[in-house]
Formats: structure tokens, C-alpha cells, sequence
């Protein structure tokens, strides 16, 4: 049973390690949170600092000024309620104490059941990539990572619909008319820019369009020094969300995210990373993991860097890596990242998959769940959520979100296919999966695998057998170029795969059908 801390304006699920304002998200770090439940737990009783420092970070050996960091981080958020400045009491020499409004504590039957996703009736909005003009096809990365940030930034405002990163990347290099964009995107609003990047200095040009008509709504220039790319990245977001009709929310409030690092260095280096682990193969991982581990020796403060670091071991798994790193580095590294920035929405994301992948299901949906309160734009999260509820056996939640994930991300890629498809494989609907993965722009190895389970299951074998070897093949030539030693028996391919079911009966049909297909063990 999950114990619910009620006291003035805020809720603290003690299972989940989050703090809620009414019923938003506060952005705290794990230890901060902690300290906090052991705080209201003993409400008016003093706490001994070395009581609190054992519950926050237990075994290990940590210097005092740690714990004032954490408790000053929980009366900064307090202060934003009359008096919560005082409702924690230092003790000199002794600890603190709880002295704010009445604790009251319920218990609840467990996580809370994800939120139904819904697409905005409000303005839309879609981010082209930015132009490189720096006359160098290097920095592309760089113009890039720029748009990205923007995106997510963008993303943060619930009354805007943004479509993915993906999406908007389908019209990279192109000079497509802004009407066909807003159309082929759903979307009202088309921003578009370039920037160019001269020694230490830049310049950014950002324009904001009606998708319907083409019409020009406003145009900026920013000239600016590199190290201030962040502040540049909010007031280009600030600045969009006030040309919008209506304004959606006050675009002059603060951005929700800090400078994430000081050094221009460190963001080139995470970028660089990001570049490698789309390539979605074990040695972009590798290559990205050593970029951001560069970033993190570079800025140990840089949550991002640390996020990042445990998505290649998260992926590593998920691409079955013979060299993988450890889910323990992960943990590490995410944990890291959440006491650092308690507020990001990819590090729950990420947090999410690892704690799936360690089979703690219950606090992977938490956080799952908290990753799409944070940023309901989120494609990725979204389809990923999709795709772990089928290996839960709820392959009816994942058809939903799977569609929100595709209406958020309209030129998806092809793991999005897989995902709905499997969905629909298990939900018996296998004339539907099999044209969802023909929506795909080519078949990769797993797609392979899938259509030869459909096929077996609808009695067509001649084509079961064809995908059958497709999969074999191409499946055994990507394991002996990782280094890996095919097995013997075909159907062992796709064991670690099947492992990911928790319902014995959806592994088994998963199974069926590929044994169906013709492969063997």
C-alpha cells in the first residue's frame, strides 16, 4: 500500500519518491525528497542531521554541507506558500524539524493508474531544423542540437501541442511550402531559423509562420556569444510562445530548467553524443557513452551528461549488445541525474525503461507516469510506454498510446511501427499488424520476425517461411558483427526478446507463432 503525506497545498508519495503540488510535479531530487518524508514522518520531533543523512544516502560517507544543500533546496521550494519559508527549523548541532501545517497520512492501493493521453484542442506547433550557415557540414551538429533543445523546451507548455523531433528532422535540408508543412504536420504554426556559428560568437534567426496561410507572424535576429546558448534557448522559446495568438501561458515566466552547464565544451560534447546513439547500433552506444562520460569528467554537474550515459546502457540491452555495460552503471548514473535535476522529464523516461529492464514494474509506471506529467509532448515516451505495457499484458493501453505517440510524431520512425504491431499481434489483430509494419519505410530484422509470426498465425506459411529466413539472417549477421556467436536453434534468437513478456501465455503466443514460422528449438 503506498502512503500518501498530505500537508498544506502538497502531497508526498512516499512510494513513488515525488512531491506534488496539488496535483503537479515538484522538481526535487530523490534525497531531497527523502529527507522530506522523514521529516513530516516525525512531524514537531527533531531529527538528527546524522539520521538524515543515513536515510538519504545510506553506507556512504558524505560531508555535511551535502544535507544543508538538499534541506535549503526543499525551503526554496516551500517558500513559494506564505511562511513556508520557516516550515523546516534548524536545530544548531542537533538537525531539523518539521514545523509546517497539520501531516496527514492515507494510504492508496498501489500506483496510480496512467492518465489517458490526449491530444490538445489549442495551438500547434512544429520546429524545422535550424539552417547551418556556418559554411562547415560539421557543425550541423551544432544547429541541430540548437533546434532539439528548443523542441523540448516548447514541450513544457500543456496548452501547446509540438510535434516531435523526428517529424520536424523529415524536412531537414529541404525548402518545403509552409502551407504543405503545416498540413502534412497538423499543425497552425510552422518556427523556422538558421544559425551561424563564427568563432566564439553566433547568430540565430528565428521566424514563426501561420501553417495555414504561409504569412510571416515574427521574425527575430540574435547575435550572442556561444557560453550563452541556454539563455538564447529561452528567450527564443519565450519569444515564440509570446508571438503565439492568444499567449498561451505568461511567456515571460521563468523557464523550468536551469543553466544545465557553464561550458560550451560539455554541451558540444553531449551533442556529438546524441549524434552517435541515433545511429541506434552498438558502436554509435559505445561512441556516444564515451562522449558523455567526457561531458561528465568535464561537469560532474551536468545532469543531461549523466542521463545519457545510462540511455546507452538501457540501449545496449534493448539491442542485445554482447558487451554491455552494467544495469547497476545505469542506476548509478540515473540516480546522479535525479539529484542533480529531480524536474526532467527524458531522465524519468530513461529511469523508467532501466527500472523495467531490473523488472521493477510498479516503479517503472510511476515513473513512466511522472516522465508524461512533465512533458505531455513527448513522443518517445509515449511509444516506448506503449510498447512496455504490452509486455504487461495491456495491449489495449499501449494501442492508445501508441496512437498519441504517432499523432505527436506524424512521419514516425520505424520502431514505432514495431511497437503498435506487436500491440496488435497481441491483441490477436494480426491482418492490422502486418499492415502497420508495411507502413514502415524499409523491414529491418525484427520487423521480419513479426510478419513471420502474423503470416504463421494466419495460416499463410509460404510467407511465414520467407520472413522466417529474413529474420534468421539478418539476425545472425548482425550478432556475428557485434562478436556474438549465432545459437544453434533459430528460436533462441529471439529468447531475451520473449523474456520480456510477464504473463507466461503472451510469451508463449509470441513464441507460437515464430515456431509456426518454421523456426526451431
Amino acid at each position: 500500500m503506498a502512503t500518501i503525506h498530505e500537508f498544506g497545498p502538497y502531497r508526498l508519495d512516499a512510494e513513488a519518491v515525488m512531491l506534488f503540488r496539488e496535483s503537479e510535479p515538484v522538481a526535487l531530487g530523490r534525497r531531497a525528497v527523502t529527507l522530506l518524508r522523514l521529516l513530516v514522518e516525525q512531524a514537531g520531533t527533531p531529527v538528527s542531521k546524522d539520521a538524515l543523512m543515513q536515510a538519504a544516502w545510506p553506507g556512504l560517507a558524505i560531508e555535511e554541507s551535502n544535507l544543508t544543500v538538499q534541506i535549503a533546496a526543499l525551503r526554496r521550494v516551500f517558500a513559494d506558500v506564505e511562511g513556508g519559508a520557516t516550515w523546516i527549523e534548524t536545530l544548531p548541532r542537533r538537525g531539523y524539524r518539521y514545523v509546517g501545517p497539520l501531516v496527514a497520512a492515507e494510504s492508496g492501493a498501489g500506483p496510480p493508474t496512467s492518465p489517458a493521453p490526449t491530444v490538445p484542442d489549442g495551438p500547434s506547433l512544429a520546429v524545422l531544423p535550424f539552417s547551418n550557415l556556418s559554411g562547415d557540414a560539421a557543425q550541423e551538429y551544432f544547429s541541430d542540437g540548437i533546434t532539439a533543445d528548443i523542441i523540448a523546451e516548447l514541450s513544457r507548455f500543456r496548452s501547446l501541442f509540438v510535434v516531435a523531433r523526428h517529424s520536424s528532422f523529415a524536412y531537414k535540408g529541404k525548402t518545403p511550402e509552409i502551407k504543405r508543412v503545416g498540413r502534412e504536420l497538423g499543425v497552425r504554426y510552422v518556427a523556422e531559423g538558421s544559425v551561424r556559428k563564427i568563432g566564439s560568437r553566433m547568430r540565430v534567426t528565428v521566424q514563426l509562420l501561420d501553417g495555414a496561410s504561409g504569412y510571416n507572424l515574427w521574425t527575430e535576429r540574435y547575435d550572442r556569444e556561444l557560453e550563452d546558448v541556454f539563455a538564447l534557448q529561452d528567450e527564443i522559446v519565450r519569444a515564440i510562445v509570446a508571438a503565439l495568438p492568444g499567449r498561451l501561458e505568461d511567456a515571460g515566466r521563468e523557464i523550468a530548467r536551469r543553466k544545465p552547464t557553464p561550458s560550451i565544451s560539455v554541451y558540444d560534447l553531449v551533442l556529438l553524443g546524441n549524434e552517435r546513439w541515433r545511429q541506434l547500433t552498438v558502436k554509435g552506444m559505445a561512441e556516444a557513452r564515451q562522449f558523455f562520460r567526457d561531458a561528465v569528467a568535464l561537469d560532474p554537474q551536468y545532469a543531461r551528461a549523466h542521463v545519457n550515459i545510462a540511455w546507452t546502457i538501457v540501449c545496449d540491452v534493448f539491442l542485445e549488445s554482447p558487451g554491455m555495460a552494467k544495469l547497476d552503471d545505469a542506476l548509478s548514473e540515473i540516480e546522479t541525474a535525479l539529484d542533480i535535476d529531480g524536474g526532467d522529464a527524458w531522465a524519468h523516461g530513461v529511469f523508467a525503461q532501466l527500472l523495467f529492464l531490473r523488472r521493477e514494474d510498479a516503479k517503472a509506471e510511476i515513473h513512466f507516469s511522472r516522465a508524461l506529467a512533465l512533458n505531455p509532448n513527448d513522443a518517445d515516451v509515449a511509444a516506448v510506454f506503449a510498447n512496455i505495457l504490452v509486455y504487461w499484458g495491456r495491449w489495449r493501453e499501449a494501442l492508445t498510446w501508441i496512437g498519441a505517440a504517432k499523432r505527436l510524431n506524424p512521419f514516425p520512425p520505424n520502431l514505432y511501427h514495431w511497437y503498435h504491431a506487436l500491440a496488435l499481434y497481441s491483441g490477436r489483430q494480426y491482418d492490422e499488424a502486418v499492415k502497420t509494419l508495411m507502413e514502415a519505410r524499409s523491414p529491418d530484422r525484427w520487423s521480419h520476425s513479426l510478419l513471420a509470426a502474423c503470416y504463421a498465425q494466419m495460416g499463410r506459411l509460404s510467407e511465414a517461411r520467407s520472413e522466417a529466413e529474413a529474420f534468421v539472417t539478418e539476425r545472425c549477421r548482425e550478432m556475428s558483427a557485434n562478436g556474438a556467436t549465432p545459437p544453434a536453434n533459430t528460436l533462441d534468437l529471439v529468447r531475451a526478446r520473449a523474456e520480456r513478456y510477464r504473463i507466461s501465455a503472451e510469451r508463449e503466443h509470441f513464441l507460437d507463432g515464430l515456431r509456426k514460422a518454421g523456426l526451431s528449438g
